[in-house]
């Protein structure tokens, strides 16, 4: 399967904007084998990877939660607390340890108000990281369950 890079903030965003966000960021480390969020729970933060890996996952009754994707450096953990009712659609697992700069999702939501253009960029970042983990989403199911699989060459 061929991939693209999700959209990174330092790619997306105007530097102007960049920096204002990161003037409410803070800097954490979860251990591998945490739990950074369940599906259904309060998005109220966003974080984006320094070093390490967290899975995204989904639910699936009877079995254990299903992997839906591997974010890596500089990508976007959570975008859901950008959209109500700021509830986590998957949960995120810290799959080795990782650092990460994190966000209070207030903040950077009142951020956005006050500041229309750097709302706009950002729901811009955030609506390109969604369309390409659809994209993704999309690919890997028809790999699973497709006949002849998603037809990407690999």
């Amino acid at each position: 399967m061929i991939t693209t890079p999700t959209p990174s903030m330092l790619r997306a965003l105007p530097a102007e904007h960049r920096h204002r966000l990161m003037r409410v960021a803070r800097e954490v480390s979860f251990p591998q084998g945490t739990r950074l969020f369940e599906e259904g729970s309060c998005a109220d933060r966003f974080w984006i990877i320094r070093t390490g890996t967290v899975e995204l996952d989904l639910r699936v009754p009877g079995r254990r939660p299903a992997v839906i994707e591997t974010l890596r450096h500089n990508e976007l953990v959570g975008w859901s607390w950008l959209f109500t009712p700021h509830t986590w659609h998957l949960g995120a697992e810290a799959t080795s340890p990782v650092r990460a700069y994190e966000f209070d999702a207030t903040a950077v939501r009142l951020l956005c108000q006050e500041d229309p253009a750097m709302g706009s960029a950002v729901a811009r970042w955030v609506g390109d990281v969604l369309a390409h983990r659809l994209h993704s989403a999309r690919i890997r199911l028809l790999d699973l369950y497709a006949p002849y699989g998603s037809g990407s060459i690999v």
